[in-house]
C-alpha cells in the first residue's frame, strides 16, 4: 500500500483550504447558466465537477457547506468519518469505506445547505476519497464558519463543531 506522502507526489495533491489535500481532476465541459440554478449564483456553473480528496492520520476537513449536492466516493485507506448536520440541527455520523460489515458506504450523498465536515477513523492511516459536485463546484459556493459562529447556530453540536474546526 502507497504512504499518504507518495499518493500526494503521485496524484500531485495540493493542501485544501478546509483541511486536507485535493486535485480537481473533472470539470465539463458543458455550463449551467445562472437563471437556470436553483440557487442563487454568482454566474454560470459547470455541469459537474470531481476531485481527489486525501486526509492524513490526524488532519481533518473542517466543518463547511456548499450550495450543492456533494457525493463522496471511497478509493483506499481508512473509512472516511463524515459529520453532517442539517438545515434543521439533525447530526449524523456517517463511514464511508470499505468495510461494509462496520456499516460503511462506498459512496455517499452530502445534501446542498448541509454543514459536514470529516476526519480519519484510524489516526495512523490516511484516506483517499473522490468528491463529484453537481452542478459544478465553484469557491464562490463554499462557506466555513468559525466554530463560534456555527456553534451559535447549533449549540447542542458546539463540542464536535470545536473538534473539527480551524478557528
Amino acid at each position: 500500500m502507497l504512504s499518504a506522502k507518495e499518493i500526494i507526489e503521485i496524484l500531485y495533491l495540493k493542501p485544501h483550504p478546509e483541511g486536507g489535500y485535493f486535485k480537481e481532476n473533472y470539470r465539463s465541459k458543458g455550463v449551467i447558466k445562472n437563471n437556470s440554478l436553483d440557487f442563487e449564483a454568482d454566474g454560470e456553473r459547470n455541469y459537474s465537477t470531481s476531485i481527489y480528496f486525501l486526509l492524513n492520520e490526524n488532519d481533518f476537513s473542517a466543518f463547511h457547506k456548499i450550495r450543492q449536492d456533494e457525493i463522496w466516493h471511497f478509493y483506499a485507506g481508512s473509512t472516511l468519518l463524515l459529520h453532517t448536520i442539517n438545515p434543521n440541527g439533525n447530526y449524523n455520523l456517517t463511514r464511508i469505506g470499505n468495510n461494509l460489515e462496520n456499516g460503511d458506504f462506498f459512496q455517499f450523498v452530502v445534501p446542498a445547505g448541509t454543514w459536514f465536515a470529516s476526519e480519519v477513523e484510524n489516526k495512523t492511516s490516511y484516506s483517499l476519497c473522490g468528491c463529484t459536485v453537481s452542478p459544478g463546484f465553484d469557491f464562490r459556493d463554499f462557506e466555513m464558519p468559525s466554530a463560534k459562529t456555527l456553534s451559535k447556530i447549533f449549540p447542542q453540536h458546539q463540542e464536535i463543531i470545536k473538534r473539527l474546526s480551524n478557528n
